[in-house]
């Protein structure tokens, strides 16, 4: 088999394999050539599932879906695959063994779409990161410079699939964590609206409804075809997201109209200075839109310079659900987890959250959804179709920069809330956001851009997404690092 097949995006490999020029174990047995090679120099895949995904390639057990036969990663975190492991970056996880006993809903739709899974991708603990660099695990290395960080949470996904390990893998986003990655590593990454895609059954809601589950690629069809073959409520979902009018690959090619595109070139109010870099590149796309025939307009909602407030009240609802997850972890474990089994980052999260009483977490909860109202209102109000921002307010940053010792929290919480200036709000606010590998530095450093919607506007950000990527195509550049 030609290796170059690899390097296509993730339908024009499972239309080979339809067509019978390859066969699924050929593509599974490349990839795994890839993984072997590769993964030693940015450590993105960490449990390895390769006899598992050779067994299924050469069975007739693969469904008919539209990746039939397409190499494939999950994260470490939350999805949860029957019979594999699952860490989440935890040490403690990682020595007692865990194994998911079940699917998730989501697992289960990826087999069904056909996707192979190679192995599992690095995560740090628990999510809890705008970087990969857990302790159990070691740092995951950007293709594009192994000296930086490849973004958190989903940055091991994002490592395999830009290096060229698969073209699609999982990928979810609680604060950013697909959009993140997608940035520092020159993805798409598609955080679509909350309740599109079920986290059953064990789970209802992750971090209040913040957490959205997705997948990492190198194409805006790719990720539009993944969409169609996950979303879907699921019996007993606490909500659902507004129904779309067709499937959502159709959205590709189809002429978006003329849209009025609000952006934003400016740290929101208080925040630290957005890197001239990213200021550049948001400007550049305002140009290249209104050079597709939309109106383009230095606008955005007010409620985003709100993010100071907004930053209080979302870290306490996350706060306090670090605090159940770590009692579901410690009836795993037998026993009480505690300061020393888990890192410094975690454990801050833990002690905030052991100190809040349940009035000022409702409180917390009333907040943000009045502030939601208010954001929602730009689109409603202004008559705006799309925001337009950076997706991080800064280039990639080296790796370490987000690593906290006991000692050195503070400067790294400072340093993380000068990155995700742009992301966490839409996790709040539920719309669906999409980060598009647009433009690069003059270190040749990734420099993504995001689009947001109004809630349920998924088949808008991938007309224009699909417009963009024609107009100005990300497919043939590979990092210094890539198979």
């Amino acid at each position: 088999m030609q290796d170059e097949i690899l390097d296509r995006d993730g339908l024009a490999q499972a239309a080979i394999v339809k067509s019978r020029e390859v066969a699924p174990i050929e593509l599974v047995d490349a990839a795994i050539a890839r993984i072997e090679r590769i993964n030693p120099k940015i450590n993105a895949v960490i449990i390895p599932l390769f006899d598992k995904a050779r067994a299924l390639a050469k069975s007739s057990r693969i469904p008919e879906g539209p990746f039939r036969g397409v190499p494939f990663l999950l994260k470490d975190l939350v999805c949860a695959s029957a019979g594999d492991p699952i860490h989440e970056g935890m040490r403690i996880m990682r020595d007692l063994g865990r194994v998911a006993p079940q699917d998730t809903y989501l697992a289960a739709k990826f087999k069904t779409a056909g996707f192979i899974n190679l192995g599992k991708t690095n995560t740090p603990e628990l999510g809890l990161n705008a970087t990969t660099e857990p302790e159990v695990y070691g740092p995951t290395r950007n293709p594009w410079n192994p000296a930086h960080s490849t973004g958190g949470s989903s940055g091991g996904s994002a490592a395999a699939v830009a290096a060229g390990l698969v073209p699609v893998a999982h990928a979810n986003d609680g604060g950013g964590s697909i959009r993140i990655p997608a940035s520092e590593c020159g993805l798409v990454g598609l955080k679509p609206s909350r309740g599109r895609v079920s986290l059953g059954p064990e789970v209802g809601e992750a971090w209040h409804g913040f957490a959205i589950e997705g997948v990492l690629t190198r194409s805006v069809r790719d990720t539009a075809a993944a969409l169609d073959a996950i979303c879907g409520n699921m019996p007993g979902d606490p909500y659902s997201s507004p129904p779309q009018s067709r499937p959502f690959a159709q959205e590709i090619g189809a002429a978006p109209g003329k849209l009025k595109i609000g952006f934003m070139n400016r740290e929101p109010t208080g925040g630290a200075p957005l890197h001239p870099d990213c200021r550049t590149a948001v400007e550049d796309v305002a140009k290249l839109l209104g050079s597709l025939g939309h109106h383009i307009e230095e606008s955005h909602p007010g409620a985003l310079d709100e993010a100071a407030v907004l930053n209080h009240h979302f870290t306490d609802i996350i706060a306090c659900h670090s605090v159940l997850t770590l009692q579901r972890e410690s009836e795993l474990v037998g026993r009480q987890i505690n300061k020393e089994d888990v890192e410094p980052w975690t454990w801050m999260f833990v002690e905030r959250g052991i100190d809040i009483p349940a009035a000022r977490y409702l409180a917390s909860i009333d907040w943000v959804q009045a502030w939601s109202r208010r954001m929602a209102g730009w689109w409603t109000e202004g008559g705006f179709d799309l925001l337009l921002t950076p997706t991080i307010a800064t280039p990639p940053p080296p790796l370490g920069t987000l690593v906290a010792t006991p000692d050195t929290l503070s400067g790294a919480i400072e340093r993380l809330m000068a990155l995700i200036q742009f992301t966490p709000q839409f996790n709040a606010s539920g719309q669906p956001a999409i980060s598009l590998p647009l433009c690069w530095n003059g270190s040749g450093l990734p420099i993504g851009i995001q689009l947001v919607a109004p809630l349920g506007g998924e088949d808008v950000l991938l007309r224009v997404a699909a417009q963009l990527e024609q107009a100005r195509p990300w497919k043939e550049r590979r990092p210094p690092i890539h198979a």
